[in-house]
């Protein structure tokens, strides 16, 4: 799969399971605020945080994913001739 389709997938996937897992911190607070036993919304607190943590990963893939993909666009779009300049490899090193 391309850098591009995995940023295409992972960037849209990872907001809907932050929005869901954000859904499922209210609900666990709702338990809290609800009187439910303290196991109980614990746990669900424990899963919804997990969903929403999960989000942010896969959000974060695919923010990685592009800047791949931007990389690989703008490597394969210099003229066969050019050199991209880079710096020494002891630059900004002190000593």
């Amino acid at each position: 799969m391309t850098h591009k389709k995995k940023w295409l997938v992972f960037a849209p996937s990872g907001l809907l399971v932050i929005g869901f897992g954000a859904c499922l911190i209210q609900w666990a607070t709702a338990k809290k605020a609800g009187g439910a036993p303290t196991p109980e919304w614990v746990a669900a607190g424990t899963v919804a945080l997990g969903v929403f943590n999960a989000g942010i990963c896969l959000f974060g893939r695919g923010v990685a994913e592009n800047v791949l993909y931007q990389l690989r666009e703008k490597d394969s779009g210099a003229s066969p001739g050019s050199t991209i300049p880079q710096a020494a490899p002891d630059a900004g090193l002190p000593g």
